[in-house]
């Protein structure tokens, strides 16, 4: 199921050991003061799924099975849970694979956000163009190595790009937003 739910009995910790909780739910009253005082208590957690449901727009696929879901909602219901996580830390790889162009925008809005809240944010993607629109730094990798690693507007060069891809583009800027906009040439 996409939505979080027990699966299990709590399990009880041993008097005077460390608090057990199985990693399937959040602890509460039931497994004794040590775990509750090191962990959110179990209404923030479920906030916390509920509010990332809403924002991945995979809330209303809450009684569905994983394996039903299409391509698109299964990366929406996989960012969901990252969300959830409430880290402070989002690292995403091809987070907007498989997705339609509304919900691209809306995770990497969502990531972007993120960042500007002062959460650490990485993203991997393979599109140059959304990594120029929403990237406030890139790293273009070529055979596992870095080979350009600065802003969007340095990194992704005409130049550069080319030899990373081996395959001639242009970079134009967006008519709105001035970013680049990475083409292949074609003739």
């Amino acid at each position: 199921m996409v939505a979080a739910r027990a699966l299990a009995p709590p399990q009880r910790a041993a008097a005077g050991s460390a608090a057990a909780v199985p990693l399937h739910r959040a602890p509460d009253r039931r497994d004794g003061p040590r775990a509750l005082a090191a962990h959110p208590r179990e209404d923030d957690d479920n906030a916390a799924i509920a509010e990332a449901l809403a924002a991945a727009d995979v809330a209303h696929l809450g009684n569905r099975r994983v394996p039903s879901l299409s391509g698109g909602e299964r990366a929406r219901a996989a960012f969901a849970r990252v969300l959830a996580g409430r880290t402070g830390v989002l690292m995403l790889d091809e987070p907007t694979a498989a997705l339609d162009l509304a919900h691209q925008e809306a995770v990497l809005s969502m990531a972007r956000e993120r960042a500007r809240a002062g959460d650490a944010v990485l993203v991997v993607l393979h599109d140059l163009n959304l990594a120029a629109a929403y990237a406030d730094r890139i790293a273009l990798l070529k055979r596992g190595g870095i080979v350009a690693c600065d802003t969007p507007e340095r990194v992704l060069t005409a130049q550069t790009v080319s030899e990373v891809y081996d395959t001639p583009v242009e970079v134009i800027p967006h008519p709105t937003t001035g970013r680049g906009i990475v083409l292949p040439l074609r003739s």
